[in-house]
């Protein structure tokens, strides 16, 4: 949990902080470092409303928790985060190129029309949307308990790095590519997704509320194989095992639930499971390529059209 804390908030919070030093860099280009306060009042109201959405969040998950419905709770918030953290990517893969552009039309009209609101608006929404994502992704790695991630070492040290690299990336100290970063993010962020996607089937199947095409004789979902003496996936599974056979297993426990809470790895996983884990990757892969396949058509008639004009 610790390590998808870290990626998580490094990667949300470089994101927001990217874009606030590049809306003040570009007041500073425009002569008007005067609504510098005005971006930060936006970054500070935003950072307030997403503790307050994190408070209320783990208010409703304590009323589900008192009603018994705690577990159907968890399951929503997992579907939920595989779609909004593969949303995240794609969309950041997509509007990378043109976020600088947008973003200074936006504080232009802000600048020419002397509204002050229009720029705390504009810095308010873009936190805040960060904030918010944060706070529904801590509450999927953790099970619902977002103290817990928040104050977590990985949490902590995801938001310090996320500031130190922006300051280097703004100052000019250091030079990284923004590219790379949010590429190679972007892939270990979709197997995080792969993994609470295929935690969400699982907890369906232990629930009753989904079938499978493989099944034991009590007509309860079977594994496909079992290779809990290779790696549990988690250490009380590793205490089980070796309590119930008097062997050790080769690969610790913990090092299971690491691989099962980054890369979806589970030691007995049902036909669902895998397939749903798969299924995933090939659906990305194949909107990334759809995706790439358009924006070249784009880019084609955008230059047959400059060529005409010209001609």
């Amino acid at each position: 949990m610790d390590f998808q804390a870290f990626l998580i908030t490094l990667r949300e919070a470089l994101e927001a902080i990217l874009i606030v030093g590049l809306i003040l860099s570009y007041l500073t280009r425009l002569d008007a470092k005067k609504y510098h306060p005005w971006v930060f009042a936006g970054v500070f109201f935003a950072l307030l409303s997403s503790f307050g959405v994190a408070l209320l969040f783990q208010v409703i998950f304590t009323g589900f928790a008192s009603f018994g419905s705690e577990v159907y709770l968890k399951i929503g918030i997992l579907f939920a985060s595989v779609i909004l953290l593969s949303h995240m990517v794609m969309w950041m893969k997509k509007e990378s190129k043109n976020v600088n552009g947008d973003m200074q039309k936006k504080i232009n009209a802000a600048v020419t029309a002397g509204s002050v609101t229009a720029l705390i608006l504009h810095t308010y929404l873009i936190v805040l949307r960060e904030g918010v994502e944060t706070v529904f992704f801590f509450a999927a790695i953790s099970g619902g308990d977002i103290q817990e991630v928040f104050t977590s070492y990985g949490a902590l040290s995801g938001l310090m790095l996320a500031l130190i690299l922006g300051y280097l990336f703004f100052t000019g100290t250091m030079k990284f590519s923004l590219k790379t970063f949010f590429r190679v993010t972007g892939v270990l962020i979709m197997f995080i997704a792969a993994g609470l996607l295929v935690q969400g089937v699982g907890m369906l199947q232990d629930l009753g509320k989904m079938g499978s095409v493989y099944e034991t004789v009590q007509g309860t979902p079977k594994a496909v194989y079992n290779i809990v003496e290779f790696m549990p996936e988690h250490y009380q599974d590793e205490m089980h095992f070796e309590r119930d056979t008097g062997n050790d297993v080769m690969i610790s426990g913990q090092i299971g639930l690491f691989m099962a809470a980054m890369f979806g790895y589970s030691h007995n996983p049902t036909v669902e499971q895998i397939a749903a884990y798969w299924l995933y990757f090939a659906f990305i892969i194949g909107a990334n390529m759809l995706h790439a396949k358009d924006f070249t058509l784009f880019r084609r008639k955008k230059s047959k059209a400059v060529d005409q004009t010209v001609a």
